[in-house]
């Protein structure tokens, strides 16, 4: 029987200790000594809606100082690349689909601390975050939204189409990623495996016909899935009051439990066991761009809406504030976090400007994982490429 710890947050972040291996980035300023800060600091946060569940999480949490820094320099180097992108995408260097994650950065940092690398996850086509979270480089990503051979698909996946080890992607069919996640999940049962899938979708594929049958599938065959609907509002144009006649998402699976967070975090520690079946979480959250780079994201909501959002619930700035108010950190050491960030993304989109793009030789490769070379028709049928796996 193993307890799962997961961290469940929206637009505030603080979190269960980290992943084993990672260390947070300790930038220390002339005027302070290490020794000046809190190790720890305990909060209360709001407690989280339930769905036949007994009992919810904590509503006590503890934060070290290392966990606080890592959070914060993760979720300022998610915003800085989504800025940037949106800046290269207004500059024609990136085109096509682009869904940028600004605005929703504590939820899969919360979720990737909380998980073992061996665990999996997948999600829609808002993948820029995800993908960096489990591991990626920001220069392989920022390469691969410029269609270069250093991206981390060899620049043939673009924005939606992003994968690393154990984690598959953005998807770009709405929902279709939530049956997938479910098979990912009945293969860790099938091998005897101890993982996990966090199996992602948005408010707007909520309502997808696929989703409930893949509830009712975990459910039966009892599989390790967490569903997890990141709930940002708005689906495409439209809010979730006009789309759906409940937006309680957390209760949509009706059989399997349920949990929301709103506006502040929460965890979700123990009791739940992996013979017990799938788990729904609803995440509530915001997006500050439009549904994608071909939406202004202001003539569905107002400009006001969003700086309100900004003001009040943007998840660096609490965790920010948290951190100075309780002593773990100062101003100018989470300063010169931001610059090191600032450095590091215009180091990355130097490299996916610069870099080649891939060679057309390489257009039928991986294709097939671990099979031999066979001939691909190219644009013709009197040009013929290898792939190679």
């Amino acid at each position: 029987m193993r307890k799962m710890l997961l961290a469940v947050l929206s637009r505030v972040l603080q979190g269960p200790a980290a992943a084993a291996g990672r260390t947070a980035s300790r930038v220390m300023v002339a005027s302070r000594n290490y020794a000046d800060f809190a190790t720890e600091a305990t909060f209360e946060i709001k407690k989280c809606d339930l769905h036949r569940l007994e009992e919810g999480p904590s509503t006590t949490v503890v934060m070290t100082r290392e966990e606080g820094l890592h959070y914060y320099k993760t979720m300022q180097t998610i915003r800085r690349m989504e800025l940037k992108s949106d800046q290269l995408y207004k500059q024609k260097i990136i085109r096509g689909f682009c869904h940028l994650y600004d605005g929703q950065e504590a939820c899969c940092v919360g979720l990737e601390v909380a998980i073992k690398p061996t665990d999996h996850v997948i999600t829609a086509y808002r993948a820029h975050g995800f993908t960096y979270a489990r591991g990626v480089p920001v220069r392989e990503i920022l390469a691969e939204l410029t269609g270069r051979k250093g991206g981390c698909v060899k620049g043939k996946g673009g924005s939606m189409h992003m994968y690393t080890k154990n984690f598959y992607g953005g998807n770009g069919i709405v929902g279709a990623q939530v049956p997938l996640g479910a098979g990912i999940a009945l293969a860790c049962k099938y091998f005897g495996k101890n993982e996990v899938c966090l199996t992602l979708y948005g408010d707007g594929a909520a309502n997808q016909g696929q989703i409930f049958e893949t509830y009712n599938m975990a459910a039966l065959w009892k599989l390790p899935c967490i569903f997890i609907c990141e709930n940002n509002r708005y689906g495409m144009g439209t809010s979730v009051e006009r789309a759906a006649a409940s937006t309680d998402y957390y209760k949509r699976g009706d059989f399997i439990p349920g949990l929301r967070a709103s506006t502040t975090p929460a965890f979700f520690e123990g009791g739940w066991k992996w013979g017990d079946g799938p788990i729904l979480m609803e995440l509530q959250t915001y997006r500050y761009h439009g549904h994608s780079m071909s939406d202004p994201g202001i003539s569905y909501r107002t400009r006001e809406e969003i700086q309100e959002v900004r003001s009040k619930s943007d998840p660096i700035t609490l965790l920010k504030d948290r951190m100075v108010n309780n002593n773990l950190a100062s101003i100018e050491e989470l300063k010169e976090i931001d610059v090191a960030v600032r450095k590091e993304i215009e180091e990355a989109a130097q490299f996916a400007t610069t870099d080649p793009e891939p060679p057309l030789e390489e257009l039928g490769n991986h294709i097939y994982s671990n099979e031999p070379p066979f001939e691909v028709r190219g644009p013709n049928q009197w040009i013929r490429y290898k792939s190679v796996s």
